[in-house]
C-alpha cells in the first residue's frame, strides 16, 4: 500500500490524569489536539504504526529498531502502575529496514524490548484508543549527523511505499526544554527561538532549512524532538503533503507541538 498518516506529537506524562492529576488541566489544549489527531489517524485505517521515540534504548552510532513481537506501556517511573496497554509488534518491516539501511551505509541496532518508554507510551495512549488490528514498530534516532537522519527517513519511505500494508508514522518528541527559568533544562534564550524556527520550517516543509540549523543552537534549546522530525521529513521527502499544526504550548517550560501532514 503506502503511507496513510504522518504526525508529530509531544509526550508529557502529565497528559495522563493518573499522573498529572490537577496539572493535566494546564495541557488541555495539547490533549484536545491529540484527540483530534486520533480521529485523523483512525480514519486512515493503518495496519502498521511506526513510532519514533527519543526515550527508548539509545545507541550513539546506530538507529534503533525494536523488533519485539509484543509491547506494553510502562509508566511506573511516574507513579502509575495500573495503566498497561499491549500492542502486537511488527517484525517483518524491522528486517527490511535493517537490510536496506545497511545498503545505504546507515548503521542500525536491532533490539527486542517489550517495555514502551513514555516517548512512545503517551502518544499511543491517546492515538490508539479505538484502533484495532494493527501492529507496532518502535524506532529510535542516534547521534549521527542530521543529514543521516533524513537519509534514514528516505530508506523508510522506500520500504513503506513498497509495502502491501497501510502504514502510519508518528514522530514523538518535545521541543525546547529551556523556555523559562522553571524549565527542566533551565532558561536559554535559544529555547523560544528554536521552537518558533522549527514551526516556521515545518510549515515550509524545508528539510534544507532544518539541516542548516547550527548544532550549538540546537543543543542550547535542549530539545528531544528534532531528530524524530528529521526522520519523518525524510519519509515525506518528495511526496505531496500539507503541514497542519493543531497546537503548540509550553505551560511547564517545555514546548509541546502537535501537528500532522495531510497526505
Amino acid at each position: 500500500m503506502s503511507l496513510v498518516f504522518a504526525g508529530i506529537t509531544p509526550h508529557p506524562p502529565l497528559l495522563l490524569s493518573t499522573i498529572g492529576k490537577e496539572e493535566t488541566k494546564k495541557v488541555e489544549k495539547t490533549k484536545k489536539a491529540l484527540l483530534l489527531m486520533e480521529q485523523k489517524l483512525y480514519a486512515s485505517h493503518p495496519e502498521v504504526l511506526i513510532i519514533i521515540s527519543p526515550h527508548g534504548s539509545f545507541f550513539a552510532d546506530a538507529f534503533t529498531i525494536n523488533s519485539c513481537p509484543e509491547f506494553e506501556t510502562d509508566f511506573r517511573e511516574f507513579g502509575d502502575l495500573a495503566t498497561k496497554i499491549k500492542f502486537s509488534g511488527e517484525t517483518s518491516l524491522a528486517y527490511k529496514i535493517r537490510k536496506n539501511a545497511f545498503t545505504q551505509n546507515l548503521p542500525t541496532a536491532t533490539i527486542s524490548e517489550p517495555r514502551l518508554d513514555h516517548g512512545s507510551g503517551v502518544p499511543l495512549y491517546f492515538l490508539t484508543a479505538h484502533l484495532k488490528n494493527f501492529s507496532l514498530l518502535q524506532l529510535g534516532f542516534c547521534s549521527l549527523p542530521s543529514k543521516s537522519h533524513v537519509e534514514f527517513g528516505n530508506v523508510l519511505q522506500e520500504i513503506i511505499q513498497n509495502s502491501d500494508k497501510r502504514i502510519a508514522v508518528i514522530a514523538s518528541g518535545d521541543m525546547s526544554h529551556a523556555l523559562t527559568s522553571d524549565s527542566p533544562a533551565g532558561f536559554s534564550p535559544d529555547g523560544k527561538k528554536f521552537d518558533v524556527k522549527i514551526q516556521e520550517l515545518l510549515s515550509q516543509q524545508s528539510i534544507s532549512g532544518l539541516l542548516q540549523l547550527p548544532e550549538n543552537f540546537i543543543e542550547s534549546a535542549a530539545e528531544c524532538g528534532f531528530r524524530s522530525i528529521l526522520i519523518l521529513l525524510g519519509i515525506l521527502q518528495g511526496m505531496r503533503s500539507n503541514y497542519k499544526q493543531l497546537n503548540y504550548e509550553g505551560p511547564f517550560g517545555v514546548g509541546y507541538l502537535t501537528a500532522y501532514f495531510e497526505l
